[in-house]
C-alpha cells in the first residue's frame, strides 16, 4: 500500500473514530484548577435530530459560585437562584450561601446545519481530583435532547447515551 493510501486510511480511521465526540453538548476545556474561576463554553453541534434548538438549560454544579452567563444576540437569558447545599468560604470571613443554579438561553434558534457555543463563567469547587457536571437540556421546535446523564462509579461517559457535560478539576500547580 503507498504512503498517500496508507496516510489517507489513518485519517479517515481516527476522523470515524471522532464522529460521535461532535454529537454530544461539551464544554471547550475538559479540565481546570480547582478553587480558580473558570469561563465555561458550551459547544452545541446541531438541533434535535434535524429540529432547530430553541432553548438551552444548563444545571449548575454545587459548589460553582459567582456565576455570570454571557449574553447572546438573539436569544433571551435568565438565571434562576437558589440556597447552596453546602455553603462555601467568601475569602473574607463570610459564607455565600446561595447562587445561580441554572442558566437559561431560549427565545433564539440554532438551525440543525449550525453549531453555536453558550458561555458563562464562575468560581469552580476546590475539590481537586474530582469531576463536576453541567447537566444541559436542549429545547427543540420538535422534541427535547436531554444531556444529563452522569456516569455511576465503574462508567465512563462513553458508556452513555446522553451524558452531561464534564469537567475535570485538578490541583494548583
Amino acid at each position: 500500500m503507498s504512503k498517500k493510501i496508507l496516510a489517507a486510511a489513518c485519517a479517515a480511521a481516527l476522523l470515524s473514530l471522532s464522529v460521535p465526540a461532535f454529537a454530544h453538548i461539551t464544554l471547550e476545556q475538559g479540565q481546570a484548577i480547582a478553587g480558580t474561576t473558570y469561563k465555561a463554553v458550551l459547544r452545541v453541534p446541531h438541533g434535535c435530530a434535524g429540529s432547530a434548538i430553541t432553548s438551552i438549560r444548563v444545571k449548575i454544579p454545587d459548589g460553582m459560585v459567582s456565576v455570570k452567563p454571557m449574553p447572546k444576540a438573539g436569544w433571551q437569558l435568565s438565571t434562576t437562584k437558589g440556597k447552596l447545599a453546602t455553603p462555601i468560604s467568601d475569602g473574607h470571613g463570610g459564607q455565600i450561601t446561595e447562587g445561580v443554579t441554572e442558566v437559561v438561553w431560549s427565545g433564539g434558534k440554532l438551525l440543525d446545519e449550525h453549531y453555536d457555543e453558550f458561555v458563562f463563567r464562575g468560581a469552580l469547587p476546590n475539590t481537586p481530583n474530582t469531576v463536576v457536571y453541567f447537566p444541559t437540556v436542549a429545547e427543540c421546535e420538535k422534541g427535547v435532547d436531554r444531556w444529563i446523564e452522569i456516569p455511576a462509579a465503574g462508567q465512563s461517559s462513553h458508556d452513555l447515551k446522553y451524558p452531561s457535560p464534564a469537567l475535570r478539576l485538578t490541583p494548583k500547580p
